[in-house]
């Protein structure tokens, strides 16, 4: 902090530059051009340097006799000017970090807790100023970050945050409401309703289909199966729990299927002995035949089949579950059929993808991530379903300090999930399309698939170098095969080679394992990833098996 200031010859100067700037205010009022409150703030005005700490500014601020209460308040919390003064200094920063992304490493090494040893070990007691966070976070980015937005980023999934959406998101932040009811905050239940309704128009489906935003796909799912194990008991369970006495209920999904989907049965009551893994074929869709199989052989056990995932779009491979066929067995069985599009569900703004989720109107519930491939930032999450009623049922509360006059009348999102307060999270995605709009969100995926779709075809033509798994979107699977490495041997050069690329800090991809082998997963999407950064990935993959 310093040595204390002394204030003794700086508040003589002031008092002196006081009575004359009292003076001529006087005059001013006495003109009719200011008020009596203007005249008193104005003869109490002072600047605060926000650097120094807390004695410092109570000393340079200590009310006299103009001062209001509303001056002693400002010091409590940061004000509506300096958040002006450090919300553009902010805004600046992430415009530096976006537009300086490609210069960076995508990644650097670090160890764990690397960055933790250097954080204070307590939060101070004084004031230290925004802009030490600013300085915080330059330490932070330059070191301690995998840059997500980098143009070559080429892992996990795309989780875009274009811009758009991220003011969108610093709105929401700014406004600070919360959506307890609709009359907590109008505005958040309807711009999410239509917001949504939108998203349904986008990608092609029926108009029966309402949808909710959530946090992330597992939530989504693990309301889809709370959902679908209500809709099996007649809302038994609800009411007396998974003990009321009624044989087992059993979910059905791929051996593919994302790890949430497990995590969501467990969480939903269903037990690990009623989670159905189905085997896949040789796309790696989930196998119908043996979907079919499993289901019958419960439904002869005296188990009752609740509830099937389907997938659109593997986390691995990006493989598609015939929609279609499992909806007819679904349909057989009374089963709740929940579509898994997480990811892929950002595909089918394109009319010429919607053809791999063929079916998907038969599905009682639908979960698409925008805040992936599409571009919100994360985290934005949206729930379809086609009856409602299967959620309000399930989820609705009513103590009475929530129950307003317009109950009957407009939709209480609370009652679609898990959480009580609600924020504005619709404002990312409206924000995202009312700035680009469907065609240039559209032009963009397209461009990553043409961009995948380059890549593959450069893949098959080397010598070695093998395409693992069909190219659906955006996500290319593939192995350096070098002749006479086979099994450990063959893995620990997959693994070898993937870590050099790594090293160069050029570009950053994710190993997975395909029928018990290592593989490595090129995702293709990031919003700056442009034709030449694919070209030079692929050069980098070739340089570091040579």
């Amino acid at each position: 902090m310093g040595r204390p200031r002394d204030f003794t010859h700086e508040n003589d100067a002031f008092t002196q530059a006081e009575t004359r700037e009292c003076a001529e205010q006087r005059s001013t009022i006495a003109n009719g051009e200011a008020s009596l409150r203007t005249y008193a703030q104005m003869c109490c005005m002072r600047t605060v340097d926000p650097t120094v700490g807390l004695d410092d500014t109570l000393i340079a601020a200590q009310p006299n006799h103009c001062m209001d209460n509303s001056d002693q308040k400002n010091l409590l919390s940061m004000t509506p000017e300096e958040f002006r003064r450090l919300g553009h200094a902010v805004v600046d920063w992430i415009a530096d970090y976006r537009s300086s992304a490609a210069e960076r490493p995508v990644s650097q090494a670090t160890d764990p807790g690397g960055l933790l040893e250097r954080l204070p070990m307590s939060p101070p007691a004084q004031p230290e100023g925004f802009e030490a966070v600013l300085r915080d976070l330059d330490e932070i980015a330059e070191r301690h970050l995998v840059h997500w937005q980098h143009p070559n980023f080429f892992a996990y999934f795309p989780s875009n945050g274009d811009l758009s959406a991220v003011l969108g998101d610093m709105l929401s932040a700014g406004l600070g409401v919360l959506g307890l009811t609709w009359e907590s905050a109008p505005a958040l239940t309807e711009v999410e309703d239509r917001v949504c309704e939108w998203l349904r128009q986008m990608s092609g489906l029926a108009p029966e289909w309402q949808g909710v935003i959530q946090d992330t796909a597992s939530t989504c799912s693990m309301i889809a199966l709370v959902a679908a194990r209500e809709a099996t008991t007649r809302y038994g369970a609800a009411r007396d729990g998974m003990q009321h006495g009624d044989a087992p209920l059993v979910v059905y999904a791929s051996e593919d299927a994302h790890s949430s989907i497990q995590k969501a049965a467990t969480l939903a009551g269903f037990g690990a002995d009623q989670i159905r893994s189905v085997e896949v074929d040789d796309c790696r869709a989930m196998d119908v035949g043996h979907l079919a199989a499993c289901v019958e052989e419960d439904a002869r056990r005296g188990l009752r089949p609740c509830a099937i995932v389907a997938t659109t779009g593997t986390t691995t491979t990006t493989a598609f579950d015939p929609v279609d066929a499992i909806a007819e067995i679904a349909e057989r069985n009374g089963a709740w059929l929940h579509v898994d599009a997480a990811m892929a569900g950002s595909a089918m703004i394109l009319p010429e993808c919607r053809d791999l989720w063929r079916g998907v109107n038969r599905a009682d519930s639908i979960v698409v991530n925008p805040h992936k491939w599409l571009g919100v930032s994360f985290d934005c999450s949206v729930f379809f379903v086609r009856d409602d009623e299967h959620l309000v049922r399930v989820m609705r509360t009513d103590p009475s300090y929530l129950r307003t006059a317009f109950d009957q009348r407009v939709k209480t999102y609370r009652d679609w999930g898990v959480a009580l307060g609600r924020r504005f999270r619709a404002l990312k995605l409206w924000s995202l399309i009312r700035t680009h709009g469907t065609e240039r969100l559209q032009q963009r995926l397209r461009r990553d698939l043409a961009n995948a779709r380059w890549f593959a075809e450069q893949v098959e033509a080397a010598p070695q170098w093998r395409v693992l798994a069909p190219v659906q979107l955006q996500t290319v699977c593939i192995r350096h095969e070098p002749e006479g490495l086979e099994g450990d041997a063959l893995d620990r050069h997959t693994k070898r080679w993937l870590d050099a690329v790594h090293g160069t800090g050029r570009a950053w991809m994710t190993p997975a394992k395909l029928d018990g082998r290592w593989m490595v997963r090129v995702s293709i999407g990031a919003l700056e990833t442009e034709r030449a950064h694919v070209q030079e990935l692929w050069r980098l993959l070739r340089e570091a098996v040579a």
